[in-house]
């Protein structure tokens, strides 16, 4: 399903995705050594009922995960990318973490992932991989606009990926959003320009590259959830959701400091 919002629906979404970018920067601010990953999961629980909101992964039960999710917010860390599940772990100075949170506000969702470093220690490598998907994300919003398709986005995105010297996996990517949180249209962290969906006004996407440092290749853990490089190596992601506009892309999760 691909969905078209119309101008009411089009201003829930940027309250939604105002909502989405505020909580990652509380909870961003509220990380430190030692936070627990049930804490910030625990926080985020609150921070959406009081704002009359609804998680989008308490009930997620998809075909890729051992579902429902049951959890509030994906934590990822270290070598976790995607789908972390949160779980008894305090943090260490150095931890990589990703959090990644999708909410729905008045029947309208948005959904955005940022990555960053707990603590004093900060290692080059983890740096240069957290900006390379910042970069990506930026050069994949850029290329967003009506009439553009969505490989002219991928594309964008996985040159910026692979200049950095990232493999680049294919199966996780962005997706259209809007009513429910993963809809059509599909978009890869790396394509051919000019080919898939052209975009309109109206559209919603969520678009989020990530890398793992030197494999392209996934696991699984036991949780049947968290998904982490096949090799141990560190990870990166980072996401916003825009909505094309006649003038281009607006993002909709920007996290005010």
């Amino acid at each position: 399903m691909i969905e078209i919002l119309n101008p009411d629906e089009l201003n829930r979404a940027r309250a939604t995705g105002a909502l989405v970018g505020r909580i990652l920067q509380t909870l961003k601010d509220r990380v430190a050594v030692g936070t627990n990953l049930l804490d910030i999961d625990r926080w985020t629980a609150a921070l959406i009922t009081e704002a009359g909101a609804e998680s989008c992964y308490v009930d997620y039960a998809p075909s890729f995960g051992r579902g429902p999710f049951g959890h509030y917010i994906c934590t990822a860390v270290n070598d976790a990318v995607l789908h972390g599940m949160p779980h008894d772990y305090a943090l260490a100075d150095g931890d990589l973490l990703t959090l990644d949170l999708a909410v729905s506000l008045d029947g309208i969702a948005a959904d955005s992932a940022v990555s960053f470093i707990v603590g004093e220690t900060q290692r080059p490598e983890d740096v240069a991989m957290i900006e390379a998907t910042e970069r990506a994300l930026r050069a994949g919003i850029a290329a967003a606009r009506p009439g553009a398709r969505t490989g002219d986005l991928a594309h964008a995105i996985g040159t910026v990926l692979d200049e950095a010297g990232y493999p680049i996996n294919l199966e996780f990517g962005g997706h259209g959003i809007g009513s429910t949180m993963h809809q059509d249209p599909h978009i890869s962290n790396d394509g051919r320009p000019g080919r898939g969906y052209k975009l309109r006004p109206g559209l919603l996407l969520a678009l989020e590259p990530w890398v793992m440092a030197d494999t392209d290749e996934l696991v699984t853990d036991a949780d049947g959830w968290t998904l982490r490089s096949a090799t141990g190596a560190r990870t990166a992601h980072s996401e916003h959701t825009i909505a094309i506009t006649a003038d281009g892309a607006e993002i909709l999760t920007l996290r005010a400091p």
